[in-house]
């Protein structure tokens, strides 16, 4: 492992092998016979060469599936408009990763896991309904773009891939969804690094916030449920579209291109718990009267029970705020800024008395990173937004009141405080615990993954052809 900042080769690896899996129906396959590719250059070292000019072609078999040439070309056309960062990773390596994803799929099948056919045809019903979204309804212009003669042949294809993906990601559970790491592991990896290659990790603050929230008045809640109950009364009275009103007036930016639908599954959790106990009290048919969660109001269409899951349409809407109520709380965290700035009372305190955001309220106004789980802020890795509220800040300093806005609150009013900075440094096992313990974690299922890679390929048609032969795989996939 290099002593730089947390990019470790097992790191990389570890993000490929449980990351580079592709749902993009743009990167259709199918079983085909196999054939000779014709190959004008060998694999160069840069992750893209823009003057590739070749036929497309078989690059590999493993087991039941191909890869075509042009497969990687777009596997890395898509990362890129993702926003991955490619840079010091070969196509050999990629092209390896593209591999795996079709061992894990082969494997699964072999393995008999079983499909959620369900499951899979309504992701294809809702990603058919964004991106008709996206196309103003034009479904001709749909199939032009994907090259189909008809949605049909769209839906089929895309359910292939949506299947070899959920295939890839049963199998790769399989393999690393029960490995876990003792204390003592944890301690026997970090102290196997050698004391010149620990890695080093970047400058690190411990923040908190204060957030005051605009009060909602009872007449604005009465106002979306009145309008709910109309809703909800035109439809079952007057025969109008429960879909139709969706895309007019949800406030559910995530849904609306589907005709606000979600599928429940009365095993898997997803919906807030409001939300689901409604849905699953009604009967097929039915539209609930409105009823609140923290997203604001809703009704539920229930639109079809297959057994363990249903199929519901949602229209939110979140009651609107007076310029008074937003005047009121803007005054009520400067005032409380103030009395922090004065030294009437520590910001932990204020953030105890007066803050309205219940995550950090009790922790004295400590905010968790999401992405780690712990109090620990890297600035290098910090969302830009926050970073640019708080790249000025001294320690124990006070911002100024930003305005922001989340998921549930249109407006809401924050400042914040560097409460610790940890300055750059060298991997410490007590401070940075965590960190060790899920690189740790990501050593030991690249290992186990290794080792079944190993199994499974001696097991496995494989055949690599043209210039993927002469790749340097750290897994046998040319088995020599």
């Amino acid at each position: 492992m290099p002593s730089k900042t947390i990019n470790s080769k097992f790191i990389i690896k570890a993000a490929l092998l449980v990351g580079f899996m592709s749902f993009n129906f743009s990167n259709a396959q199918e079983i085909i016979d196999d054939e000779k590719p014709e190959l004008l250059e060998k694999p160069k070292d840069s992750v893209v060469n823009k003057t590739r000019i070749k036929a497309d072609g078989v690059a590999a078999v493993v087991g039941d599936f191909i890869l075509l040439e042009s497969d990687l070309d777009r596997e890395i056309a898509q990362l890129e408009a993702q926003g991955a960062d490619l840079k010091g990773l070969t196509r050999c390596e990629l092209f390896g990763s593209l591999l795996e994803s079709k061992l894990y799929s082969h494997q699964a099948i072999q393995d008999s896991v079983i499909v959620n056919e369900l499951q899979i045809k309504s992701r294809v019903d809702q990603q058919i309904q964004g991106i008709l979204a996206q196309m103003n309804g034009d479904m001709d212009q749909m199939l032009k773009y994907y090259k189909k003669d008809s949605e049909q042949a769209l839906r089929e294809e895309m359910y292939e891939i949506n299947k070899n993906g959920y295939l890839a990601q049963e199998m790769q559970a399989k393999v690393t969804g029960d490995i876990e790491v003792t204390p003592e592991e944890v301690r026997t990896f970090f102290n196997d690094i050698p004391k010149d290659e620990r890695p080093t990790f970047g400058t690190e603050l411990k923040l908190a916030q204060i957030v005051i929230i605009p009060e909602v008045t009872e007449e604005a809640k009465q106002d979306v449920i009145d309008r709910l109950k109309g809703f909800k009364r035109d439809v079952e009275e007057n025969g109008s579209s429960f879909t139709t009103k969706v895309l007019f007036y949800t406030e559910d930016s995530g849904s609306k291109s589907t005709g606000g639908k979600y599928t429940l599954n009365r095993k898997q959790p997803r919906m807030v718990k409001e939300f689901r106990d409604v849905a699953f009290s009604m009967q097929e048919g039915e539209i609930s009267e409105p009823f609140e969660t923290d997203f604001g109001y809703h009704i539920i269409f229930l639109e079809k029970i297959r057994g363990q899951e249903y199929d519901v349409r949602h229209i939110l809407l979140r009651p609107e705020l007076t310029q008074e109520a937003i005047k009121k709380a803007k005054d009520r965290i400067d005032e409380v800024r103030a009395k922090i700035v004065d030294g009437t009372l520590t910001f932990a305190e204020a953030a105890r008395e007066f803050s309205d955001e219940k995550e950090t309220k009790y922790e004295g106004g400590q905010m968790t990173n999401p992405t780690t789980q712990d109090f620990n802020f890297e600035l290098t890795r910090m969302d830009p937004e926050l970073y640019s509220q708080i790249q000025d800040l001294k320690d124990g300093e006070v911002s100024e009141v930003f305005q922001d806005e989340d998921r549930i609150n249109r407006i809401k009013f924050k400042i914040l405080t560097v409460t610790d900075r940890i300055d750059d440094h060298e991997a410490d096992f007590a401070k940075d615990y965590l960190k060790i313990k899920n690189l740790a974690l990501q050593d030991k299922q690249i290992r186990a993954v290794e080792k079944w890679q190993t199994e499974t390929i001696k097991d496995t048609y494989i055949k690599i052809n043209g210039e993927y032969r002469d790749c340097d795989f750290q897994s046998n996939w040319l088995k020599k």
